[in-house]
């Protein structure tokens, strides 16, 4: 038979245990209800930033008064970047296809990249231009390089400040090499490979002289690719000079001097003197926070890995 101590005891552990329990059922109702909190946070974000909800993008629908459309082309072009193709190719059918568009500005500010991505929004501003019949100016902020220039080449005119920095019509490959290293401390590579070329760019595997011009027909192949486009943009206004097409980057004064760019100006200026509608309206895609993550973390790996074994052409 329990003595009254023990019952006591027993009755203290007993309301013990019930508030524990309590607070473990407490503690779960309230993580729940932050998780649950979290998301409808991460839904508002999604909805309040999402393109086109604050950043004055118009998705098809006319602004209502006479006005130049301006884009941004900022930082890296990459696919998974926002500079990309995919959000600057509907931004361009967005500013063009509204009736109250009097001219398209790109406000360019970038040290270029992926040679396709480049390309594909030169195409589109090609085609877009012929069917809407609208000007379209390039306006250079610090940088316009490479794959930049690649998209600004497309333009009528491209307008500068005289310390912008423009040119670098080229492409590179680059990557290292740790086999004599490897060697040295005593480091066994193993790479197993079906085809003699696969582990072709691979770092840590020495690389043939078969290899090595393929690389370099690659790149020639992609050069010529990006000669043609300022040939064809720029026409005659270019100057025959051999330093054009070397990989050579000048100031926006020199630049006007060899005919890669037209005139000083500014998006305000250009809008105002050149288009004839002062009135800025902004088309360019903003990503979402919950885009940013998905780009990151979704379609970016696999060009992520490419990138690292440093096999992809970039116009830098």
């Amino acid at each position: 038979m329990n003595s009254p101590d023990d019952t006591a005891e027993h009755t203290v552990l007993h309301k013990l245990l019930l508030l524990e329990l309590r607070a473990r059922r407490s503690e779960r109702r309230w993580r729940l209800f932050r998780r649950l909190a979290g998301l409808l946070l991460l839904v508002a974000l999604f909805w309040v930033l999402k393109p086109g909800t604050w950043s004055g993008t118009w998705s098809g629908t006319s602004v209502g008064q006479p006005h130049t459309a301006v884009i941004e082309i900022r930082g890296e072009i990459a696919d998974d970047a926002e500079a990309s193709a995919r959000s600057i190719v509907p931004a361009l059918r967005d500013a063009l296809g509204d009736k109250n568009t009097r001219g398209l500005i790109l406000r360019i500010n970038s040290p270029g990249g992926s040679p396709v991505q480049a390309g594909i929004i030169n195409d589109e501003i090609r085609r877009l231009r012929a069917v809407h019949d609208k000007p379209i100016y390039a306006v250079v902020e610090e940088a316009c390089a490479s794959g930049a220039y690649y998209i600004a080449a497309a333009a009528d005119d491209i307008y500068v400040d005289k310390a912008s920095i423009v040119g670098s019509i080229g492409a590179l490959m680059s990557s290292f090499g740790f086999v004599d290293a490897m060697q040295k401390m005593g480091i066994e590579r193993r790479l197993f490979i079906a085809g003699d070329d696969k582990g072709f760019g691979d770092p840590f595997s020495p690389m043939s002289e078969p290899q090595r011009e393929h690389a370099q027909d690659l790149l020639d192949h992609v050069h010529r690719q990006f000669i043609e486009v300022v040939k064809r943009g720029r026409g005659d206004r270019i100057k025959d000079s051999p330093e054009l097409f070397n990989g050579m980057f000048w100031t926006g004064e020199k630049a006007i001097a060899l005919g890669l760019v037209d005139d000083y100006g500014s998006v305000d200026s250009v809008a105002r003197d050149v288009v004839g509608a002062e009135r800025l309206v902004d088309y360019t895609n903003r990503p979402s926070v919950v885009e940013r993550v998905a780009r990151r973390f979704g379609a970016a790996v696999g060009e992520g890995a490419l990138r690292a074994m440093h096999v992809l052409p970039v116009l830098r």
